[in-house]
């Protein structure tokens, strides 16, 4: 249940740029999506999406969850070790990467999917 004070920041008629960062980071910190982020607090959900998209995402950083690593997965005849990896999305995508993919190409493909809301 938000304080007095937090429930008087969802109400203002405007909000500063501070005042969205503080909700969106408090829809992060909820776990909600953001309907029932909105439903809960008496707030328009456009009025949630809209800051979030001028904020450039700010809540929308990826995710990431543990990884298994199982050496039978994808090991060709001879034991020798697979020249891929995947990587698998909270969203339910599996991206199989090339083990020789650099480092920054990686943490592009990963910026990408962040972007599309795959991660």
């Amino acid at each position: 249940m938000p304080t007095a004070s937090a429930r008087s920041l969802f109400n203002r008629p405007r909000w500063t740029e501070e005042d969205a960062r503080e909700v969106i980071s408090a829809l992060e910190r909820s776990g909600k999506t953001v309907s029932a982020f909105a439903e809960e607090r008496g707030i328009d959900p456009q009025r949630v999406y809209l800051w979030r998209r001028r904020l450039g995402g700010v809540a929308a950083q990826p995710r990431f969850q543990e990884v298994l690593v199982r050496s039978s997965l994808g090991q060709p005849e001879g034991g020798h070790t697979s020249p891929w990896f995947e990587i698998g999305t909270g969203s339910g995508y599996v991206v199989r990467v090339p083990t020789s993919f650099d480092a920054a190409s990686l943490r592009r493909l990963l910026e990408v999917l962040a972007a599309a809301g795959a991660c």
